[in-house]
């Protein structure tokens, strides 16, 4: 079978001839049919100290399972977090981290609404929003981003804010249901918000922090780091939140399991419409890459081995 790695930091990713694993115990064995390209992966390659596999969202169909797999067969339609080499024709996944794919949805659709999906939902439901508030999402165009955006609006926000890097991106973010599209490099941002779903971090999360209310609520997703003055938080009465689903994942597989019932039931409902960028064959998952560090993407890239 076909799988990308790299040799070194930074790349470049390639393609290379490897047998096909065998499904260990707790393990499904997946053909892939779509693979996520998410920000995380890209800076892993970029900022590793040393070349790793390659993991991440994965849908296909199983073609074996290990010992001790109950809840899935040969021939079912999943989707999940791969944590080995998951830019592969075919990947190891691990039973806890696999959901099955309804009928009527495709493969790329499961990978661009579940995982990102996932992260959307917990970062909003972590946020606390009152029906009828407001609210911010950094990254608004991204992967989890114009996720985050629908699901806002789904839940009953009144107004829902965009930013992003480039003004390009402003139409796409207003067909999500934003009222308001921002760029990172504006002098307002418009008026305060109850809560921030910030992917971002860095040197933008205290322009993020200054977004919120007194009283508001961000809530941190990124790998991108940043601080923030405890004197803001202090004199606006603001919170940060740091969220991460894997965690949820691993330690209330109950919740986990309803949110991904609620992403599938919005989806099913059309109020919540995963976007592809575009689609990669694995050999050009460079060029994938590419898009994501230039964070030109409006919705999911997606790798089809």
């Amino acid at each position: 079978m076909r799988r990308v790695r790299y040799d070194s930091v930074g790349g470049p990713l390639f393609l290379e001839d490897v047998p096909v694993p065998a499904p260990g115990p707790g393990e499904l064995l997946v053909r892939t049919a779509a693979v996520g390209v998410t920000l995380p992966v890209v800076r892993k390659v970029t900022e590793a100290a040393e070349p790793i596999p390659l993991g991440g969202e994965i849908a296909g169909e199983v073609v074996a399972v290990g010992e001790g797999v109950s809840r899935f067969a040969a021939g079912d339609r999943v989707t999940g977090l791969c944590f080995g080499h998951g830019y592969a024709e075919t990947v190891l996944l691990d039973e806890a981290m696999a959901s099955p794919v309804p009928e009527g949805a495709s493969a790329v659709e499961a990978v661009a609404l579940v995982r990102s999906g996932l992260v959307a939902l917990g970062a909003l439901t972590a946020a606390r929003p009152e029906p009828g508030g407001s609210v911010l999402v950094t990254a608004a165009a991204s992967g989890v981003g114009h996720l985050a955006v629908q699901l806002a609006r789904a839940h009953g926000a009144s107004r829902v804010v965009g930013a992003v890097s480039d003004p390009a991106k402003d139409d796409f973010v207003r067909s999500l249901g934003a009222d308001e599209v921002v760029r990172y490099g504006d002098d307002d941002w418009g008026a305060p918000v109850d809560c921030v779903l910030d992917a971002v971090g860095g040197d933008l999360l205290g322009r993020a922090v200054a977004a919120l209310a007194p009283g508001g609520r961000l809530v941190a997703y990124s790998s991108g780091g940043g601080t923030v003055s405890a004197y803001d938080l202090l004199v606006g009465a603001k919170s940060v939140i740091g969220f991460q689903v894997a965690r949820i994942a691993r330690e209330q597989p109950e919740l986990y399991e309803q949110w991904r019932l609620t992403l599938w039931r919005l989806f099913g409902e059309g109020a919540l419409t995963p976007s592809v960028h575009g689609a990669f064959p694995l050999e050009a998952a460079q060029r994938a890459h590419a898009v994501i560090e230039a964070r030109a993407n409006r919705g999911k890239v997606v790798l089809v081995p």
